[in-house]
Order: C-alpha cells, then sequence, then structure tokens
C-alpha cells in the first residue's frame, strides 16, 4: 500500500475535515429548516431552500468527504482495516451516503416541489433524517478522536504458514 508524505498526509486530513464539517453543518441546516416548518413555517418557502441545500451542499459533500475518507485511509498507516474505529467509522459513513444519495434528496426535491401539499408524514421525516444523520456524524467524530478498540487482530495463521516457518528455522 503506497504511504503519502506527512505534509501531504495533514492536506488530506485537512481536505477530510473541512467536507465533513460541511456535510454536518449541511445536516444541521435541513435539521433547522425541518424543524421551522413543522414550528409553523411556511413549507411553500421553506421547502424549495431545503431541496436546493440538499442537493448542491449535503448530497456532494457527503460524497466528498467519504472518497476523502477512503484516500485518507488507503494512504496512510491507519489503513482501511486495519483498525476497528476506521472499519466502524467507513461503515457508519458508507451507510449514511447510500441513504443521503438513495433516500434523503429524492425525499427534498420532492419536498421542494410539492411545498405545502407535501404530507405530515413526510415532513416528520425531514426532520427525523438530519436529527439522525447529525448523531451519526458525532458518533463517527468521537471515533476519529478518541481511537478506541485499538487494532483488528491479525489473521491466524494456517497450517501452510506455520509450516514454512517451521522449515526456515
Amino acid at each position: 500500500m503506497p504511504r503519502i508524505p506527512p505534509t501531504a498526509r495533514k492536506g488530506l486530513l485537512t481536505l477530510h475535515l473541512v467536507t465533513s464539517l460541511g456535510w454536518l453543518g449541511a445536516d444541521l441546516v435541513l435539521l433547522t429548516l425541518g424543524i421551522a416548518v413543522q414550528r409553523g413555517a411556511d413549507p411553500a418557502a421553506v421547502y424549495p431552500i431545503t431541496a436546493l441545500v440538499g442537493t448542491v451542499l449535503f448530497a456532494p459533500l457527503s460524497v466528498l468527504a467519504w472518497l476523502i475518507g477512503v484516500a485518507s485511509a488507503l494512504l496512510t498507516p491507519w489503513g482501511l482495516l486495519r483498525y476497528r474505529w476506521v472499519l466502524v467509522k467507513l461503515v457508519l459513513t458508507t451507510v449514511m451516503v447510500g441513504l443521503v444519495l438513495f433516500l434523503l434528496t429524492p425525499n427534498l426535491r420532492h419536498a421542494g416541489a410539492v411545498g405545502a401539499a407535501l404530507p405530515a408524514r413526510d415532513r416528520a421525516d425531514l426532520v427525523i433524517a438530519p436529527a439522525v444523520s447529525t448523531s451519526l456524524m458525532i458518533i463517527a467524530t468521537v471515533l476519529s478522536t478518541y481511537k478506541p478498540w485499538g487494532r483488528r487482530p491479525a489473521a491466524r495463521p494456517t497450517l501452510a504458514s506455520h509450516d514454512r516457518a517451521a522449515t526456515r528455522m
């Protein structure tokens, strides 16, 4: 696996932080707009803005954060599967990006198109989804900060590798 120099690694980390923070910020904006509608704001005015934030900021930033995170894991000593916290973060982020692209973004576009005609159940989804997403991003941040669980155990040696080691002695 290729490794990159420390300066490039810091640049990649900075890009990951910026895109991740942008994703979190866009998520909080979506949550705020969803709550505003629940508290009486005009859905005909709010939902087109929600659709714009979702398609122009939220979805692209989620994909960029995921891509840069994967590149960072592959090009640094952390690796993609070497540490449990990286693996958990990868799974969380992959699931979130999938939900953003295939569920939330189409729902935001639909809400933007129908405005006040959006049913109450769908309006609640536009609050619940960003609330869950924000919570998962905070969990991913905690994992990155504290790096729990340590390294994943190495694969157990097979009988063939044990025999090779014995013949070298």
